[in-house]
């Protein structure tokens, strides 16, 4: 086990997903519903299907493609992503 890389990966992720949308509706889900263990779980469980998805697609890309360049792809992505945003065609 490589624990910098997985204290990386936890602080990535946790100050990434801090306030998002996946937030909100786990909140509203759990108001309404009367059931946040429920809704707890259902959280945990998704989000466990959504990173394993993730990480096999990077681990995969990794074999073909030179990290680099997936970090660099990631990263014009996301700025075209807030580009279009910030042009309110997204």
């Amino acid at each position: 086990m490589d624990w910098k890389v997985l204290t990386a990966a936890f602080v990535a992720v946790f100050f990434a997903e801090l306030a998002d949308k996946t937030q909100l509706v786990g909140i509203t889900m759990a108001s309404k519903s009367g059931r946040p263990l429920s809704v707890w779980l259902g959280s945990v469980a998704a989000y466990i299907v959504v990173t394993a998805i993730s990480v096999v697609i990077g681990a995969t890309l990794a074999r073909y493609i030179k990290p680099e360049l997936i970090r660099y792809a990631g990263a014009l992505l996301f700025i075209g992503i807030g580009v279009l945003m910030f042009l309110g065609r997204i």
